[in-house]
């Protein structure tokens, strides 16, 4: 089937220079994730953050960056751009349901610039179904609490796949609920014998009732952590997107892969507070709630729409070439991408708690054009594969102000190099290390003000350094160490990650670390496995300065520690399968992590929740499955949280809390 694949099968591995993960459709359905955040956790250098529960918006940040909105990752699906503005605006408000996926793929090292345009953290690509030729397929049902269910149909035959899901249930707080359905059509068609088509088309919606704000130290402490009096706010996703890729082989020694792709992306969320200390309810509203007591929004006749559509769509040619220039077995890898986002922007404010119009305040255009080239080289030395490798990016951005009139363009050129090697002694062990630019472009509005005038913020660059070591001792086991170290000439950080006042600053930031992961057990009998992360450095090397006026952010200092990059992370699950049972434990664990700049152990005087330390904590789940082969039919149940602990993931809008204990029990029926 024709896809990008950033790693491919397990025998690629011997020659990927960096370290490289996959979570497979095993692990997936043993342990019944729940939300793309769970899934994500068994992979060491992830730090992923919840926010309202259901994993709609994850927050994924990579070795010690913050996870804000997964603005550091990039994120495709099946090698297509799967956030819909990765140049112009590469932050994740959507995130299709794991259950679409059947595998997940998770590169970090030099490799990672044959993607893009993020290379600072890694590439996350998610892989879907692969649409069979003989009919077939499934219908899955899964009921638990807090309203929670969860039905899927699949159906394939002849080269296609029709895929979908309806999923809906309360998030970790009171007055959040989301309803989702996701439908997918995937068709492979063979173009005789050295070509072939895969056409992909997908649709999904989100209506849920869901808030921006978190709670104040007060609030926390008085009314308990599912307190949110915020029932009429309303978020409304609607996403579409197609895809065509084709693939033609050349002789025996060339592939030429080509996707053209599109998405439009409408969103629209009409809230009454986006933090704590939000002013648009008045002073007495925002001091009662500093105080912990409870407030009536209906009170509040103000709502403010953040109104957003996105249109993107490119296309990337890439070629695969075995060859033996200068007497060495090689294998080249080349391509180029054009690509475009225009994105539409308005805030309405209105005068009602439910008011779904008003005064426009805010109606904007923003443009990315953006060209990019890439190239590789693997030469094959018998044991040993040296990899040198270059990316290019070239964009361009351009801002309209409909309301005033105003107008402003930038662009930006960045070159990527990367080197790898691997090593192998024996046919079972790969020691891989390389060396890479990390590139990340900023935001069309962080480079262009509302004036139409230019910050002259540059692009997000380090030099990212890895050293690893991956083996299957034994059969059914496998082990993967690596340490790195990526050191940051500019690190830009927006103002939401710490506590939501602090102005677009930059600074130079140095993260170095170890990670270890792997797997011990056979398909039957005692399985163990983990992912462990060790950050002992996340610190901020120069006080980081307001674009602005280069002035130094309050709190911030060289020596601090960057926020929301906990020193330790730790999944790990101990299971047994025998016959049709296949049940295990799981344990997440999460240090200690700072919520600002400044590092603040306490609360802050305001209490305002935004600033503090955010404590460590635990928390176990656990699954049981059995199956009934003769009659294609899987049980299963799935306990998360199992301690129905509370525990605080985030304060950069507010306290936000971690859902609590859900049971969910469900059947699967194939065909």
């Amino acid at each position: 089937m024709p896809r990008v694949e950033v790693i491919g099968n397990a025998e690629r591995l011997t020659t990927v220079p960096g370290s490289a993960e996959v979570i497979d459709s095993r692990t997936l359905e043993s342990s019944r994730v729940f939300t793309v955040n769970e899934a994500l956790r068994k992979v060491p250098g992830i730090n992923v953050r919840d926010e309202e529960g259901f994993g709609l918006r994850p927050n994924i940040g990579i070795r010690g960056l913050n996870p804000t909105r997964s603005t550091k990752v990039t994120l495709l699906e099946d090698g297509i751009p799967l956030a819909y503005a990765p140049y112009g605006d590469n932050a994740s408000y959507y995130h299709p349901p794991i259950d679409r996926f059947e595998r997940i793929e998770v590169l970090k090292g030099a490799g990672q610039i044959l993607f893009g345009p993020q290379t600072i953290g890694g590439v996350i690509n998610y892989i879907t179904p692969t649409p069979p030729q003989e009919f077939g397929g499934f219908v899955s049902g899964t009921l638990g609490n807090r309203d929670f269910f969860n039905g899927k149909v699949r159906l394939g035959g002849r080269g296609m796949l029709l895929d979908f899901t309806r999923k809906q249930g309360d998030g970790a707080r009171d007055n959040i609920n989301s309803e989702i359905n996701d439908i997918n059509f995937k068709w492979v068609l063979a173009l005789g014998n050295s070509q072939a088509l895969t056409l992909r088309a997908n649709a999904y919606s989100e209506d849920s009732t869901v808030t921006y704000s978190g709670l104040t130290d007060a609030e926390f402490a008085n009314l308990g952590p599912r307190y949110n009096p915020f029932k009429n706010d309303d978020f409304q996703v609607r996403r579409y997107g197609a895809s065509a890729t084709h693939e033609i082989d050349i002789g025996e020694s060339a592939v030429v892969l080509t996707n053209l792709y599109f998405s439009y992306f409408d969103r629209n969320w009409w809230r009454q507070s986006s933090t704590t200390t939000d002013a648009q309810c008045g002073a007495s509203f925002t001091n009662a709630r500093l105080a912990g007591q409870r407030v009536d929004v209906d009170n509040c006749n103000s709502v403010q729409g953040r109104l957003r559509n996105y249109d993107t769509w490119g296309i990337e040619p890439r070629l695969r070439l075995a060859h033996a220039a200068f007497g060495i077995d090689s294998e080249f890898q080349a391509g180029v991408k054009a690509h475009y986002e225009t994105q539409k922007r308005r805030q309405v404010n209105g005068a009602s708690p439910t008011a779904r119009s008003g005064i426009e305040v805010e109606n904007s255009r923003r443009e990315t054009d953006a060209y990019s080239f890439f190239a590789q080289n693997r030469f094959d030395l018998e044991r040993w594969t040296v990899t040198p490798g270059v990316r290019y990016e070239r964009i361009k951005n351009r801002r309209i102000e409909n309301l005033t009139g105003r107008t402003g363009t930038d662009s930006i050129a960045q070159w990527i190099p990367s080197l790898g090697a691997t090593y192998n002694p024996t046919k079972t062990m790969t020691v891989f290390a390389g060396v890479h630019r990390g590139f990340a472009p900023p935001r069309t509005e962080d480079v262009i003000t509302g004036t139409g005038t230019s910050t002259e913020v540059g692009a997000e660059l380090s030099t990212n350094w890895e050293v690893g070591l991956r083996a299957e001792p034994a059969a059914g086991t496998s082990v993967q160490a690596t340490v790195f170290r990526n050191d940051f000439k500019r690190l830009i950080a927006v103002g939401s990650i710490a506590g939501g006042s602090t102005p677009l600053a930059q600074g130079e930031a140095l993260f170095q670390g170890a990670e270890l992961s792997g797997r011990l057990g056979r398909t039957s009998g005692v399985y163990l496995r983990g992912a462990l992360t060790y950050l002992p450095t996340a610190e901020q090397r120069t006080p980081f300065r307001q674009v602005v006026n280069d002035a130094v952010v309050a709190g911030s200092a060289a020596g601090n520690r960057q926020p929301y990059a906990p020193k330790r992370t730790l999944t790990a699950a101990v299971g047994y399968a025998a016959g049709g049972f296949d049940t295990q434990f799981e344990a997440v664990y999460v240090s200690e992590q700072f919520g600002d700049f400044a590092n603040t152990q306490a609360a802050s005087t305001t209490g305002n929740g935004q600033t503090g330390r955010l404590a460590g904590f635990t928390v176990w789940n656990a699954a049981l499955n059995y199956y009934l082969e003769p009659q294609r039919t899987a049980l299963f149940m799935a306990i998360k949280n199992l301690g129905d602990k509370t525990y605080i993931v985030d304060r950069t809008r507010g306290i936000q809390v971690g859902v609590p204990r859900l049971i969910q029990a469900g059947i699967r029926y194939a065909f």
